[in-house]
């Protein structure tokens, strides 16, 4: 045989797309030609291959090789498609005849001795080549991204060893993931460090069981940092789709899945005030995940956010309603999944705090303010002050707060109770739907109006302090009622005042 397929799979985002490895041997002046728009590592293959085909002992032909990476308007880059290659010509120059090297798919960069190296973006491949029914051989370092998966796939060492297994000479070993795989994670930053600020540890069970957004306003060292890192802690567990597509984004970011790992974590990602726009959406000339996407089903912290250049926060807003980031440049167009909760803290300084004056309306605040806009915080749903602690409380209190465990159980429940009603979380439920299941009577619709007016929010804003209500009645496990909406507008006392400093542009 002079022509063999063979199949491997391309990363664009978190996607696989097939790759179909085309190799024809013909008669001519050696050589190795490869089409089918390859960047320059895989361009580079061709030397890869031929020194790890000869250096395992097998015969590199002495003739013209073409090899077709099809579809021909797919960029190719890395050095993921190696294995597929030199497999293909292996199988073209009938080294592998009559293997069943097309139930397979392949992929894996080849060191000049033969040996498999692994590279990122595995378990996308791994997904879509289970639903192709077809099995995966890949890098014994891939081994972990791949064993997650409930259908069968294979890793190697050495081409040696992937040959050996199409020739029925030795068996590969089956993928199998190491990771830490309980459905519960104990995290070390427990609730009860807290002390006190009793409205902030109240918010952050709103947030988590409605997968709301939250803001902290507050002078420095009164805790925002640490409540903000223990919300992890207390969010609902994973589901195992969830998780795997989370793993799916880490995979493709490079991310290496040790034994370590814990499979049901959510992420925690806090960028520095100095990040750019690009670090937080993702880019390049191949659009890598960004910050946004690595937290995907998990928080995403901005302290100091004033800090942050007001350009960049501005590129949150769509993924904060859509859920996804869709990055496009000259050769490709990907999505990325990006349903986050963000957590933002800002502070100013003490002297209104200590004066006893108002501290919107110090002058310092004011101008610390002044760097966001409106319509970034209109996507907030809960504005949280947290005060100084007292003196007192923070040198006697001795009395450890509730514990991260007691109020995940109650956010589970309350959970369990918005998928098994609507299918998703309060956060991500459509406008038409929530005004269905939060049913307000004459009463209650009377009180929103003034209170819409009263406080001047937008539709948006409307529906937001809805949904945090729906969240209250859940924890509560009764219907929304006149006390959920009154506690859902509290978290939205500082809107009049924030909306008037920071404009409405």
């Amino acid at each position: 045989m002079s022509l063999a397929t063979v199949y491997s799979r391309a990363r664009v985002g978190i996607a696989a797309p097939l790759v179909t490895v085309e190799t024809h041997i013909s008669s001519g002046l050696p050589g190795l030609h490869i089409v089918g728009l390859p960047e320059a590592a895989v361009r580079e293959a061709k030397d890869r291959v031929r020194s790890a085909i000869i250096n395992s002992q097998f015969d590199f032909p002495d003739d013209r090789i073409t090899i077709n990476l099809a579809p021909a308007d797919l960029p190719k880059e890395g050095g993921r498609y190696d294995l597929a290659i030199a497999v293909s010509i292996l199988a073209a120059s009938g080294q592998l005849a009559k293997t069943p090297y097309q139930d397979y798919e392949f992929i894996g960069e080849l060191a000049l001795s033969g040996d498999l190296r692994g590279v990122p973006g595995v378990l996308p491949s791994a997904l879509a080549c289970a639903k192709a029914e077809r099995v995966l051989i890949c890098p014994r370092e891939n081994q972990q991204e791949a064993g997650l998966l409930a259908a069968s796939h294979l890793h190697g060492g050495s081409l040696t060893d992937v040959v050996g297994h199409l020739l029925q000479l030795k068996q590969l070993p089956e993928c199998k993931a190491e990771l830490v795989r309980s459905e519960s994670f104990a995290s070390p930053r427990d609730m009860s460090d807290v002390k006190w600020q009793y409205q902030a540890r109240r918010a952050l069970e709103v947030a988590a069981a409605g997968n709301h957004n939250l803001l902290f306003v507050g002078p420095p060292g009164t805790g925002k940092t640490m409540l903000a890192s223990r919300l992890p802690g207390i969010m609902p567990t994973l589901t195992e789709a969830e998780a795997l597509e989370v793993a799916a984004v880490q995979s493709v970011s490079g991310r290496k899945m040790g034994v370590d790992w814990h499979w049901r974590q959510r992420n925690f990602r806090s960028p520095h005030h100095s990040s750019s726009a690009a670090a937080l959406v993702g880019g390049g000339s191949i659009p890598r995940p960004g910050e946004i996407s690595l937290a995907h089903k998990g928080v995403l912290f901005l302290d100091e956010l004033p800090e942050f250049d007001r350009r960049v926060l501005e590129v949150l807003r769509e993924p904060l309603e859509n859920g996804e980031i869709h990055l496009s440049r000259a050769r490709s167009q990907v999505t990325y999944p990006s349903q986050f909760l963000l957590v933002c803290a800002m502070n100013a300084s003490n002297e209104a705090y200590k004066s006893g004056d108002d501290y919107y309306q110090s002058e310092a605040s004011q101008r610390y303010l002044k760097k966001l806009s409106a319509p970034f915080l209109d996507r907030i749903d809960l504005h949280v002050e947290v005060p100084p602690l007292p003196a007192d409380v923070l040198v006697n209190e001795q009395q450890p707060g509730e514990s991260s465990a007691a109020i995940r159980e109650r956010v589970e429940a309350a959970v369990a109770r918005q998928r098994q009603r609507q299918g998703v979380q309060n956060a991500h439920l459509d406008g038409r739907k929530l005004e269905q299941i939060c049913a307000l009577n004459d009463d209650d619709k009377r009180f929103m109006q003034q209170a819409l007016e009263t406080l001047k929010l937008s539709a948006r804003a409307y529906h937001r302090v809805l949904r945090v209500a729906l969240t209250l009645a859940d924890l509560d496990k009764v219907p929304v009622q006149r006390q959920h909406l009154m506690e859902s507008l509290s978290y939205r006392k500082m809107e009049k005042t924030l909306g008037q400093m920071v404009g409405k542009g």
